[in-house]
């Protein structure tokens, strides 16, 4: 009967929003991270993203149209952690696109970006979260694994793959359907 009766006032404890531990009560651990948002699909700057006219959340689009001719997949967590599994993000085969460059990339290095919304007093700003670099290869391939310190809140987040030499996206979370 014991066990029951601080069973039921751990409860109305926790529904009003409070806990105070009975002696002998295990303490309550803080909550496992939890899963902001999980990806498969990449969007590679291409058409009017292409340069400086049309940046999303500040952040302009390389200077030429970039595909991911592989895979990416992501995932981004309550604690800041962010993991991109990148496979073939390569320069697309595009007019613009010099020829010795077509489904090749040119950077040593790729960076994660993780672009929220959040509170500034009553305000309504973007922060943007860049990782350091992680080594690229010249097919496109990198596995980006970095713990960030995200705004809080963070409200609609979008998730870039950026140049590791400057400030310019090659893939944000979207897609695009093949053309019939």
């Amino acid at each position: 009967m014991r066990k029951l009766a601080t069973s039921a006032v751990t409860c109305l404890c926790l529904m009003a929003g409070g806990f105070v531990p009975a002696a002998g009560a295990a303490e309550l651990k803080p909550p496992p991270p939890q899963l902001i948002l999980r990806f498969h699909t990449m969007y590679g700057v291409d058409g009017p993203f292409v340069g400086e006219a049309n940046p999303i959340r500040g952040v302009i689009g390389d200077e030429l149209p970039w595909e991911v001719a592989g895979f990416v997949r992501g995932r981004l967590y309550s604690t800041g952690r962010l993991v991109i599994l990148v496979r073939g993000l390569v320069f697309k085969d595009d007019p613009s696109v010099p020829v010795e460059l077509v489904g090749k990339n040119d950077e040593e290095q790729f960076r994660g970006l993780v672009s929220c919304l959040t509170e500034d007093g009553d305000q309504v700003v973007t922060r943007n979260v860049v990782t350091e670099g992680f080594p690229a290869t010249p097919t496109g391939d990198s596995v980006i694994h970095a713990d960030i310190e995200l705004p809080n809140p963070c409200v609609a987040p979008i998730v870039m793959v950026l140049a590791g030499s400057e400030n310019k996206w090659f893939a944000v979370t979207g897609f695009e359907a093949e053309e019939d």
